[in-house]
């Protein structure tokens, strides 16, 4: 099994622990920063550095009475540090603090998440290398079409999760800012020089221009990234389960030992993993219209934003760091039939090869149309009656006229439809 990140370490993100130590953290650095420029004594920025501390049940205590949580934090900080917290929050507001923590934790989520795409990505190149040349039917709108292979349809979602990669890479660049601008963006009460300081320390960039809040289109960005990405893994876990369709099954998600599939019939192996990957999908996908609802803000600020995000950005890194942590075990322990494969594409009696003969007809000199009608009229007697398409071509007086026996029977190798495996595959380095 890959080694991953687990989804502890997501929800640590997100506990109040490490939310109130990002603030202390931002905090201290902006106290730093006004020493460097003289706005206060350094002795008080090194009492404040070693006292400062919090605890989050007197946090909850005194938010309960202010009703205000920067408040409340910040007055159980100067519990511990005494006098020299009239430094701490100097010519800030709350949204100093709270939007350039929310990018710190939203860039952490980010790397987890990052990891959790790798790892699928090498789960399934994997796959597409064990099965890059075992063949299976092509389906376009559910009807069987032509040959493809288990492998080309997995290098498609390596494809698929590589693009997801470079997006969330982008939704993690365009989060990691900050803005120390004060109540409505101006500095008219803190020095840029602040906001450079604290932003360089804690690995951000600062904003170009912000109003008492960093606009939440950075967030909806990153939040549409998440629904995306969901959006792909419904797209894996929707095909699984078409695969393991009883008619159909081509693949399966592991059914494990004391596993039981239904409460009253006994034999049922159900895709439930997938489905639950495949639902939670659709939450994910609410949540990111949540954020693009939360872009448009009064004026240089309105709360309406705030109290939907302290729900959808927790739960969507947490649930999508799920989803990824299920589809890699899904696809790593995923049970393929090939036998089944086979035997699929040659469910249809070999309408699959129709292209084929078209082609070769019109190869042979027959205009489109005629070739069209004829290979369709045979096909349609295969789907209608008795018989395999071949035996039909064979048949036909107007196919014979430009076909030999050794011609028809050569349209059917499905060999012809995999001669470009490698040229694919190579593109992934298979």
């Amino acid at each position: 099994m890959i080694e991953r990140y687990t989804l502890p370490e997501m929800k640590k993100i997100w506990e109040p622990h490490n939310r109130f130590q990002k603030w202390l953290d931002i905090e201290v650095a902006a106290c730093e920063a006004l020493a460097e420029l003289g706005e206060i004594p350094r002795d008080a920025v090194q009492t404040i550095k070693e006292k400062a501390d919090f605890d989050v049940n007197r946090i909850d205590e005194i938010e309960a009475e202010v009703r205000h949580d920067v408040i409340a934090f910040l007055t159980n900080v100067k519990e511990y540090v005494g006098d020299a917290a009239k430094y701490i929050h100097l010519g800030l507001t709350s949204s100093d603090i709270l939007d350039t923590s929310l990018s710190i934790m939203m860039r952490e989520a980010s790397d987890i998440l990052l990891e959790n795409l790798q790892d699928l990505k090498q789960v399934l190149l994997k796959k597409a290398k064990d099965y890059k040349y075992t063949p299976m039917i092509g389906r376009t709108h559910g009807i069987h079409a032509e040959p493809i292979t288990f492998g080309i349809r997995m290098a498609l979602w390596v494809d698929e999760v590589e693009r997801n990669i470079v997006r969330l890479q982008q939704a993690r660049e365009t989060i990691s800012f900050g803005k120390i601008s004060g109540a409505v963006g101006t500095y008219a009460n803190i020095d840029p020089k602040i906001e450079a300081y604290v932003c360089e320390k804690l690995g951000l960039t600062p904003a170009k221009a912000s109003t008492q809040v960093l606009q939440r289109d950075r967030h909806a960005q990153y939040m549409t990234t998440l629904a995306v990405i969901a959006s792909s893994l419904d797209k894996f876990a929707t095909e699984i389960r078409n695969m393991q369709r009883t008619d159909i099954l081509e693949a399966e998600e592991r059914f494990y030992k004391g596993q039981k599939g239904s409460s009253a019939m006994p034999h049922k192996r159900n895709p439930i993993t997938c489905e639950r990957v495949a639902g939670l999908s659709r939450v994910i996908r609410g949540n990111a219209v949540a954020a693009l609802e939360n872009v448009s803000l009064w004026h240089e600020r309105d709360i309406t934003h705030s109290s939907v995000e302290r729900v959808i950005i927790p739960d969507s890194t947490i649930l999508l760091n799920y989803m990824l942590d299920k589809m890699i075990n899904i696809m790593d322990n995923l049970i393929v039939y090939p036998e089944n494969m086979e035997a699929n594409i040659n469910k249809t009696k070999g309408l699959i090869f129709s292209q084929r003969v078209l082609l070769t007809l019109i190869g042979k000199g027959m205009n489109r149309e005629d070739a069209y009608r004829i290979v369709q009229r045979d096909a349609m007697a295969t789907w209608e009656g008795e018989g395999t398409f071949k035996a039909h071509l064979l048949d036909d007086e107007e196919v014979l006229a430009y076909l030999n026996k050794e011609e028809i029977e050569g349209c059917f190798d499905y060999s012809y439809h995999l001669k470009n495996v490698d040229t694919i595959m190579a593109r992934f380095g298979l």
